[in-house]
């Protein structure tokens, strides 16, 4: 089997969906945390875009590879590796989740602006667009537990780091989620898979609040005015 190494940073989400991929797959694989702050130059050797994850495949024949962009990423994982299915047989549905899972990307950018805003007006602006969008996602939700009912999928390893975030935005006073019972279900049962679990450090609540710290959020100095 090929030799496989995700290189990581403790907070990316779209490092967090390849990790999962990976821990639903049972595949074994280093990772290797980096900072992007200071990237080492062996990394920005091998990545076009320095972004992570990057996926370096060394297979038995000694040659190498790297993979770059998170989708790309998992749709390579699910074409090669073993253990269970994380996209639909058929082609049509596996195509409407290819399309959920980028509209899980356009959430992460409205959640990036959420998390960074620095006053109440850019906040509110992407609190709003969250709302709208997760209001989006609760009309195609079924019964669950997962995007696509009994089965765990891609869609879902998409959107189980975005909901990570909340566990401690939400302690910082706000919630986006009221109304939103599917949603809600879907957030829940992602929370206790335990690829999701392990997709991040024990440190990763830390690490997210000294993030917003040092961008100066304004959803911290809120919840200190408040």
């Amino acid at each position: 089997m090929s030799k496989l190494t995700l290189v990581s940073h403790h907070l990316c989400p779209y490092v967090q969906r390849a990790a999962i991929a990976l821990l639903e797959k049972g595949v074994p694989f280093e990772r290797i945390n980096i900072d992007l702050a200071d990237k080492p130059d062996w990394f920005l050797t091998i990545s076009p875009l320095g972004k992570v994850p990057l996926l370096q495949i060394e297979e038995e024949d000694g040659s190498q590879a790297v993979l770059f962009e998170s989708s790309v990423i998992c749709e390579y994982l699910e074409e090669t590796q073993p253990g269970v299915a994380l996209h639909p047989k058929d082609a049509l549905t596996r195509a409407r989740h290819r399309g959920w899972m980028e509209f899980g990307s356009s959430v992460l950018s409205d959640l990036w602006g959420y998390e960074t805003a620095e006053d109440a007006a850019q906040l509110e602006a992407k609190r709003m667009a969250l709302i709208s969008k997760f209001a989006t996602v609760e009309k195609v939700l079924t019964d669950g537990p997962y995007f696509a009912g009994n089965d765990f999928s891609l869609v879902d390893a998409v959107f189980a780091p975005v909901f990570r975030y909340f566990d401690l935005f939400e302690t910082l006073g706000d919630d986006i989620f009221e109304g939103l019972e599917r949603v809600k279900r879907w957030r829940k049962a992602l929370s206790e898979r335990a690829s999701v679990k392990a997709a991040v450090g024990e440190d990763y609540p830390q690490r997210l609040m000294e993030f917003l710290e040092k961008h100066n959020s304004i959803l911290l100095r809120q919840a200190a005015a408040a």
